[in-house]
């Protein structure tokens, strides 16, 4: 093998996609989805990444990384990321910088391992042959019947975890989960997430209603950023009811100071933000340093192989939109097998083929 392949070309797109229904969480809503995609390519290989963000990352890929990686070797994955977040120091890294530099570490991933020929997940070094998922959906704008029935589908494939959306109209959100348990049965694990819709004390009250319908995971009880009302929440919770939050990290600084403050039971981060795969996997680490259980934010193409390479890794969010996206858009993305995705370890990279004539008529 050569000491180094050269890059020869970064291509970006923007694709944005209807959703099936309106959607809603408790303090957004939205009626589609918008992927970045870049493609790199060095020697007779083009890795994929994406990241689900703002057409505005388009053009620092486009106008600044595309020259700033031409030439240099496809296989310095760190070299590069090291590259990118330091090119954006006066833009501002935290944001639409680090969706941008998400979606061309991920590229350069699935790029290196298919230069090399082998699945991402032997690259980064496999500790597990399949992840487990949960659905996630239940948006707040959801009738009951729209509710049940996509919570109650996922209970029958299999899958021993659903998540809802909370926090809207808190005045019908105990009706809303009583209606999910009804759905699910006793046996499937019902999580939460309220996206920081809820005061501190208010948060405190629904979780101690929630737990009469055996609520497991509470996401976003409070905003992110309250580091205190999370710990407070954390602490006061009912016994078996963790607290989760993580997914709008853009760095190992974010994680640190969630992990140090003592702010949840599970950390969340998510690799078309946080910077990659390459700061997916350091947030994994801090995790791990913490004896704290580590949990995938969405796009479950995106994060299959390095989950299957994280030792404190608990489960992949298979996220209703992005899953629906993933394989209209994909040859190779993994659909769930009882409620488990698994690596197609015959296929390099993240073993993703982009369906391009598919993906076209979604083009900005």
């Amino acid at each position: 093998m050569r000491d180094s392949i050269p890059i020869k070309r970064t291509r970006v797109s923007t694709f944005t996609v209807p959703t099936d229904a309106p959607e809603a969480d408790g303090t957004f809503s939205w009626n589609s989805t918008t992927m970045v995609l870049a493609e790199v390519t060095a020697g007779d290989q083009t890795g994929i990444g994406y990241t689900y963000a703002s057409e505005a990352a388009v053009t620092l890929i486009e106008k600044s990384f595309s020259k700033l990686l031409e030439s240099q070797d496809a296989l310095a994955n760190t070299a590069l990321w090291t590259r990118m977040r330091s090119h954006v120091r006066n833009v501002g890294r935290p944001g639409i910088a680090s969706t941008a530099i998400s979606a061309v570490d991920n590229a350069l991933w699935d790029l290196k391992a298919k230069l090399l020929g082998i699945p991402l997940a032997a690259l980064l070094g496999r500790c597990r042959e399949r992840v487990e998922v949960y659905g996630s959906g239940g948006f707040t704008s959801y009738s009951i019947r729209q509710l049940q029935e996509q919570l109650g589908g996922w209970a029958a494939q299999g899958i021993r975890m659903v998540k809802m959306k909370v926090g809207s109209q808190p005045e019908h959100d105990v009706k809303r989960v009583r209606a999910a348990r009804e759905a699910i049965g006793p046996n499937v694990q019902l999580f939460i997430d309220a996206n920081g819709a809820y005061s501190r004390k208010q948060a405190l009250g629904m979780a101690a209603r929630f737990a009469k319908f055996d609520v497991r995971w509470f996401e976003e009880p409070v905003s992110s950023d309250d580091l205190e009302g999370l710990r407070l929440i954390r602490d006061s919770a009912p016994a078996g009811m963790e607290i989760a939050a993580g997914e709008y990290g853009f760095d190992e600084y974010y994680f640190r100071r969630m992990l140090e403050a003592g702010a949840v039971d599970v950390l969340q981060a998510d690799a078309t933000r946080c910077e990659g795969i390459t700061g997916f996997m350091i947030a994994g680490v801090l995790a791990e340093s913490f004896q704290i259980p580590f949990s995938a934010h969405t796009s479950p193409s995106v994060h299959l192989h390095p989950c299957c390479a994280q030792p404190a890794f608990r489960h992949i969010e298979h996220f209703h939109d992005h899953a629906r996206i993933e394989q209209m858009f994909f040859d190779g993305a993994a659909m769930p097998v009882d409620g488990f995705l698994a690596p197609d370890m015959s296929r390099p990279g993240i073993g993703l083929e982009l369906k391009r004539k598919d993906a076209q008529r979604f083009a900005a």
